[in-house]
């Protein structure tokens, strides 16, 4: 199949355009490369640099691209700056995919697989989260991208626009190829590891006080080869269904503490640790329920071990300059 993939010069974008090809898709790569980097795209996927918020570039890129489908990555992600810059997840996030969902229309492409989050969800009723359960952001970034599903169900509804709407818990570890290279990095593992190999003094836990077993927020993290396996599964089951929403996680939490216990374990490195306050948006657990994509697609994580997904991000974080020779 002919593929788009916005976003696909970042972490999650990049590691799933490498399963694609592998699959035998013939892709494109559509990224402004605001936070992705060139070097990430696999040699067998052709690259076009453009904005999703630029009307004429996306549909140029579907129209060169002959696009079947589209898996839409690209987004501000950042939780805790949405909370300072709102604006700028609304326009990133929501107001760009409208823009890409009427492009692709009026292009007749009527599939899109789309990144969600886990954000939607805010403070959980209960865990594990399910798909059914109430949305209600606790911040922006997660608002932003609920605007986009309730565009999605409408285009569905309405347009018979067909949509896979993917729930990310947290992404983490690499294939190998690929990994987390944010600027700046705020993502916690890769964090933990900055400071096991002294790239960063130490490593601030935001909050010691919320109602978790050691009073650190608990998360479910998912290997990055997963994410990518779902869109996958996601992709051809469009051929069938015509809407599709999943939660892509583990199942099992583990909290911040754990994961910086498994990263001494890994990397055999002393870690210090900087208590800080509470961030603001932030939920005490967040665990998901992934039992409808098994049973519905035989989805299922590969690498559900902490200490697996840590070695594969150690792996790649020791790596260093040579990044931008793959």
């Amino acid at each position: 199949m002919r593929v788009l993939v916005t976003g696909g010069a970042g972490y999650i974008g990049a590691t799933t355009v490498d399963s694609l090809v592998q699959a035998g898709h013939q892709v494109t790569v559509f990224d402004n490369l605001s936070k992705g980097h060139r070097w990430a795209v696999p040699q067998d996927a052709e690259f076009v640099q453009g904005d999703v918020g630029d009307a004429q570039a996306v549909a140029d890129v579907l129209k060169r691209s002959r696009a079947e489908a589209v898996l839409h990555f690209a987004a501000s992600i950042e939780a805790g700056e949405s909370m300072k810059v709102p604006e700028k997840f609304f326009r990133n996030n929501s107001a760009s995919t409208l823009n890409l969902l009427e492009q692709m229309m009026a292009a007749g492409v009527n599939k899109l697989i789309f990144s969600s989050t886990a954000a939607l969800y805010g403070e959980p009723e209960r865990t594990p989260i399910e798909e059914t359960d109430t949305l209600k952001p606790t911040n922006a970034y997660g608002e932003s991208k609920l605007l986009v599903e309730q565009m999605l169900t409408w285009m569905n509804r309405i347009h018979g626009f067909r949509y896979a709407s993917l729930r990310y818990f947290n992404a983490a570890g690499s294939n190998g190829k690929t990994g987390e290279a944010h600027d700046p990095e705020s993502h916690v593992i890769p964090l933990i590891l900055q400071a096991a190999t002294g790239k960063r003094e130490s490593i601030s836990v935001f909050g010691t006080d919320y109602p978790t077993a050691d009073g650190t927020c608990v998360r479910d993290y998912i290997h990055v080869s997963d994410l990518a396996d779902a869109h996958i599964r996601a992709l051809d089951a469009l051929n069938e269904r015509d809407r599709l929403i999943y939660n892509l996680g583990n199942g099992k939490g583990f909290s911040v503490r754990e994961v910086i216990e498994s990263a001494k374990r890994v990397t055999g490195k002393p870690i210090k640790v900087q208590e800080s306050p509470r961030r603001p948006g932030d939920p005490a657990v967040l665990v998901a329920s992934s039992e409808k994509i098994r049973e519905e697609l035989g989805w299922k994580p590969r690498f559900g071990d902490i200490d697996v997904i840590v070695a594969s991000a150690w792996e790649w974080a020791q790596r260093g300059d040579r990044k931008a020779s793959v």
